[in-house]
């Protein structure tokens, strides 16, 4: 895949603009204290912003918010909540291994960060950046905040294969419609960035994590019964949340090479590239697992499998599948329904329940 000059141009100036800021203002301030705000993106492996937040701090914390009225309010069932506090469960867990925590915080953001802002010192506010219309919202909303209160704010694109923006911009700054569209702009553009390293020990030698006695009775992973969850029901989860239990099924599922051997675009549909069985779809969900790890991951087998051959397009299936659905609605704060929904055809319903009640009878 290629890129025209002014495709790459910008992403150069994006990345350019966003590195050199940081440099300038790193240089004028003593000491960096960062915090990382998890909420997609539950792993240490390819995470920039991360990264981003380590790099020349002198201390930093890694932070995820629990509205506990959302968790009683929502409709999500529990199933989804489990996965969830298990995914917190293993961040914790790996960053123990760091000699850091998770820090997990009930309320809103709006209301938690600028408090913590405060408590820590904090300099640097981290996160990944949302390529949802809501999230996108809030986004703008705390990092308006943050900057009223001098602290820098540092995002990073790494929930997608790529950045939306840049693909929105390469199709005249409008969202492709088609899939066939979306592959065609693909087909101009470099491929996704390597996965970044993990967080390692080595990164963080030099960075602290203050860790306190009441941490746990502060700051702790919640339990479904904690947060009002009738458990006496709840079966056996059949796919553990988290970060370890995401790159264990990936390596399962890169293991089946026959896979790989066999793949044939004319036979296959992009719907079958995603084979049953793989489970891996809540961990890109949720972010317990890159999307770029797993794009070039499929890229390096097929390689080998195939004795050097370049991969089609097609082999990533249903990743760019993700992709293009993230792309056409992340200008869209409406794509979920028909009213409001400009790419969307506004027929004009009936609601009539008399006529409804003579149907069903």
């Amino acid at each position: 895949m290629k890129e025209s000059n002014n495709e790459t141009s910008i992403g150069a100036n994006i990345n350019s603009n966003v590195n050199m800021m940081e440099q300038t203002q790193t240089a004028t301030s003593p000491k960096k204290h960062s915090l990382f705000w998890f909420r997609k993106g539950l792993r240490l492996h390819d995470n920039p912003a991360l990264k981003a937040a380590v790099d020349g701090a002198s201390s930093y914390r890694c932070i995820y918010i629990l509205d506990p009225w959302f968790a009683g309010a929502s409709q999500v069932v529990i199933n989804k909540w489990r996965f969830l506090l298990e995914s917190l469960e293993d961040l914790d867990s790996s960053l123990r291994k760091l000699n850091s925590r998770l820090f997990v915080v009930r309320g809103q953001p709006a209301d938690v960060l600028p408090r913590l802002f405060q408590e820590w010192g904090i300099t640097h506010l981290a996160f990944e950046e949302d390529p949802e219309p809501y999230g996108k919202e809030r986004d703008s909303a705390i990092s308006a905040l943050a900057r009223e209160l001098n602290i820098q704010v540092i995002t990073r694109s790494s929930h997608t294969l790529y950045d939306p923006k840049v693909v929105i911009a390469a199709n005249g700054n409008n969202p492709p419609l088609t899939y066939k569209r979306f592959q065609s702009i693909l087909s101009k553009l470099d491929p996704p960035l390597q996965p970044c390293e993990a967080l390692t020990s080595a990164m963080v030698a030099e960075v602290t994590t203050p860790v306190f006695d009441d941490h746990d009775d502060r700051f702790s992973v919640p339990s479904l019964d904690e947060l009002g969850f009738d458990v006496d029901s709840l079966g056996p989860a059949q796919f553990r949340g988290g970060e370890s239990e995401a790159l264990a099924r990936l390596y399962r599922h890169l293991e089946r090479k026959a896979w790989v051997a066999s793949f044939e675009r004319p036979k296959m549909s992009p719907q079958s590239l995603y084979p049953s069985g793989t489970g891996l779809s809540p961990y890109l969900r949720f972010g317990c697992l890159s999307p770029r790890l797993f794009y070039w991951k499929l890229i390096e087998l097929y390689k080998k499998v195939k004795k050097g051959a370049e991969p089609p397009l097609a082999l990533h299936g249903q990743l760019l599948w993700r992709e293009f659905f993230y792309t056409v609605a992340t200008n869209n704060p409406n794509f979920d329904r028909m009213v409001g929904n400009s790419i969307c055809v506004q027929i004009p319903w009936d609601h009539n329940p008399e006529a409804l009640s003579k149907w069903a009878e």
